[in-house]
């Protein structure tokens, strides 16, 4: 499986992180009811950006599999948005999420 993860601007549609073409080291963790996103950036535009829309962010993770269509999974943030900039760390907290096949919708 490969996995692809993306921050967007909620409202423009704005592309800030997208590892498909930017590889960036990610965690994803469960945190009770929601999920916390940790992701290795230094501090450039882009994360200054994120941490400017906070409140207006959405994250998906496109998972690809060899034998099955793309899986898509889309997180609605909420919570804490920060970085750590000794850790060069961004921290993204969702307290939802909707996973779907955009194939299915084709048909």
């Amino acid at each position: 499986m490969n996995e692809v993860l993306l921050v967007k601007h909620a409202v423009g549609g704005r592309t800030f992180i997208h590892t498909g073409n930017n590889p960036l080291e990610y965690f994803v963790s469960n945190q009770g009811e929601g999920w916390r996103f940790i992701i290795k950036v230094g501090l450039d535009e882009n994360v200054q950006e994120i941490l400017k829309w906070k409140t207006e962010l959405n994250v998906f993770l496109f998972q690809d599999y060899e034998d099955l269509p793309t899986k898509k999974i889309w997180f609605y943030t909420k919570g804490i948005v920060d970085y750590n900039e000794q850790a060069q760390e961004l921290s993204i907290e969702a307290e939802s999420k909707i996973e779907y096949v955009p194939d299915e919708f084709s048909k």
